[in-house]
């Protein structure tokens, strides 16, 4: 099926030290993972939450990523920014970027370069973000997720892309890893990532010795991919590849969002479709409808005053939902079977189709594609959330030789997911690289200067990608212009163009005359995106956000420190019979006071006035230490009820969680509960304060 393992390639960027980790950059949520004590630990937020929102808000004092952002996203829906992968990469006229703002509740619009930015109003100013820089904040996000967990810094990182992603789309993603502080090692498709995940649970239940062909088929939150691999001993080789960048999760609520707008007007004369705040509940509402309509014939959707104090209550089931969609359900089918047919397989050669993405719990789309393949049972034998994270944590071991005896005889094979070639005389779109080309390749292909456009001050030279046979119905991946060759009609010149594709699939082209004057040749490379020093500029400018949210953190640790002390202590002294009451409780207002006109003090202003009231209430705190013990007693009850709540809401959330982890949450829950029963035992004893 290909060449001996020690032939084939294993193309890697510069490794740094420290560990390396896989990131999963979904368009709805993200998940990163490292490999640990000989396998993949999928590591859990902050939340304890095995995958993160990819949501980024900004309001008028701080930055919020990941969960914070979506908690708040009804309050306040024109600063919360998600579904940037929607729009990164491409330009602002795109169809599908114009069909997607009108339903953002976000403000996007035409960049200088005809990218899409994206306006938000951040600490009172008004803000402009390019796509690369808001997944670039997401992909901060997992790093520090991959950091609180290791306790050391990470840099290396493998990061996931859906297959169809053309060049430009690959490379903004690597932009956004380089303004995150990371150091990309591989772009990898989603679906491969996949396909690794399965592999290595075959290659652990010994089911890897004879060859499989394998579809994985990956319905995400805002694109669909389909891989068909074969696997054999360790070599997954990517046959053929398809998919759809614009239909996934998303497209679905959006259907049932749009439906009850209508619903909304009918009954009750109203449109709410241009009141942000409105829509944004509406939309969660549905997205929660769709979970449960997975798993129940019919769900009720009620949300209180949704729009001019009208409470909105509607009964949705499985069977409207499915007649909203069952055009995009159909759609999702196409890439499968333009994937058997590069492949040149039959539906019956296929060994597994394994179900990736959180769209593939929807029972439509797994009865259509069962029925597909003629009745055939889907694997799901693989975390649909986790699988492309995993998928990509393996490639990020194998890559820095962290991994163990597991992976070092895994071999990848992709391929590129769009033919590449140049425009030549008449428009004509010629391929030099067919789709489905196993990468990373090199190629070469003589062409002369009658046939290409000549263009004084040289010669320009268009590469495109796409399938059609017009350049004009293809993506332009940008151009070169080759000087110092004479474009006289009597001066025919052979160019020799070469076009290289890494195993990012992203490429890089050259060019000289067949007689070898490849030095008087100058070749100047226009592919568009963002330039070395907008790169730079938005690194610093992350690097300045990081700091701002390290100092806002630091501030509301401060407040919420002198906050509860100010409080804890006017509850202390309020039944005191001491002459210095006075004194004592004329500090604590003033503090009280100070708070509510100092809402955006700093840092060491709030500790130096948490310093100056303990100045004079520490002295004075005697006659009734064994009251405040008791309402510290209180507050550390709460605490322990608190820590056992979140432990209950983690164990609903993470049902398939290994038993190292559930020993982890354990530990966990009795380093905050341990010391408190502790201290609580000891009565009146060391710990408590003495009159």
């Amino acid at each position: 099926m290909s060449p001996p393992k020690s032939s084939l390639p294993r193309e890697r960027g510069a490794i740094g030290e420290g560990p390396a980790i896989g990131i999963d950059l979904g368009t709805t949520y993200s998940c990163v993972g490292v490999w640990q004590k000989g396998r993949v630990q999928i590591i859990p937020n902050d939340q304890g939450n095995r995958t993160t929102p990819s949501y980024v808000a900004f309001t008028d004092t701080e930055r919020l990523i990941g969960e914070a952002a979506e908690n708040q996203v009804t309050r306040n829906p024109i600063n919360t920014v998600f579904d940037a992968k929607r729009l990164i990469g491409r330009k602002f006229f795109d169809p599908s970027v114009q069909n997607n703002v009108e339903l953002w509740p976000f403000q996007v619009i035409r960049g200088a370069a005809d990218q899409p930015i994206i306006v938000v109003a951040y600490k009172g100013e008004e803000k402009h973000f390019a796509a690369e820089e808001i997944s670039s904040m997401v992909l901060t996000k997992m790093k520090a997720i991959a950091e609180a967990y290791l306790e050391t810094a990470v840099t290396n990182a493998v990061i996931t892309v859906p297959a169809y992603f053309n060049d430009s789309q690959r490379q903004a993603t690597k932009d956004a890893g380089v303004i995150a502080g990371l150091n990309v090692m591989r772009i990898i498709n989603e679906p491969t990532a996949a396909a690794l995940a399965y592999g290595l649970d075959k290659k652990a239940n010994s089911i890897g010795k004879k060859e499989i062909n394998v579809i994985i088929f990956d319905l995400g939150g805002g694109t669909t991919n389909v891989s068909l691999l074969t696997m054999e001993e360790g070599i997954f080789e990517v046959k053929a590849t398809a998919g759809d960048n614009n239909l996934g999760g998303q497209d679905f609520n959006n259907r049932l969002v749009n439906y009850l707008v209508q619903d909304f007007k009918s009954k009750y004369g109203k449109d709410i479709s241009g009141h942000a705040k409105a829509l944004t509940r509406l939309r969660n509402s549905c997205v929660r409808a769709k979970i449960n309509l997975s798993s129940t014939a019919r769900t009720t959707i009620q949300i209180d005053s949704l729009y001019g104090g009208i409470d909105f209550n509607c009964t949705i089931t499985r069977a409207k939902f499915e007649e909203l969609n069952m055009d995009l359900f159909m759609k999702c089918m196409e890439p499968v079977e333009k994937c058997l047919r590069d492949a040149k397989l039959v539906k019956s050669s296929i060994h597994d189709v394994i179900l990736v993405g959180g769209s593939t719990r929807i029972p439509k789309v797994q009865s259509l594609l069962q029925d597909l393949f003629n009745g055939k049972e889907l694997c799901k034998s693989i975390n649909p959330d986790e699988a492309v994270a995993y998928g990509a944590t393996v490639q990020a071991a194998i890559l820095s030789e962290e991994g163990n005896e597991k992976l070092q005889d895994l071999l990848l094979l992709d391929v590129t997911p769009l033919s590449l070639g140049i425009e030549t005389a008449g428009g004509v779109m010629t391929v030099v690289l067919p789709r489905n080309t196993t990468i990373p390749t090199k190629k070469e292909r003589e062409f002369s200067t009658q046939s290409v456009n000549q263009r004084a001050p040289g010669l320009s030279i268009q590469v495109y990608e796409g399938e059609s046979a017009r350049t004009r119905d293809n993506n332009l991946l940008g151009k070169f212009v080759l000087s110092g060759i004479s474009l006289a009609p009597s001066d025919v010149t052979q160019i020799k163009v070469c076009f290289d594709i890494d195993a990012n699939s992203i490429f890089n082209v050259s060019a000289e005359t067949t007689t070898g004057q490849k030095n008087k040749i100058s070749i100047t490379i226009d592919k568009g995106g963002l330039s070395k020093e907008e790169i730079e500029k938005m690194c610093d400018d992350a690097k300045r956000y990081r700091s701002e949210d390290e100092e806002h953190r630091k501030e509301v640790e401060a407040k919420i420190s002198l906050e509860n002390y100010t409080y804890n202590m006017r509850n202390t002294v309020r039944d005191w019979i001491h002459p210095l009451k006075k004194k004592v409780e004329d500090a604590i207002e003033q503090t009280i006071q100070w708070l509510d006109q100092n809402q955006l003090a700093k840092a060491d202003e709030l500790d130096d006035k948490r310093k100056e009231l303990e100045i004079i209430c520490n002295p004075r705190i005697t006659k009734n230490s064994l009251k405040n013990y008791a309402y510290d007693m209180r507050n550390n009850v709460q605490k322990i009820e608190d820590a056992i709540k979140q432990t209950i809401k983690w164990l609903d959330r993470n049902h398939i969680a290994d038993p190292e982890e559930f020993g982890n949450k354990m530990k966990e829950l009795g380093s905050i509960c341990n010391p408190i029963i502790a201290k609580m035992s000891q009565g009146a004893g060391a710990d408590m304060p003495r009159r």
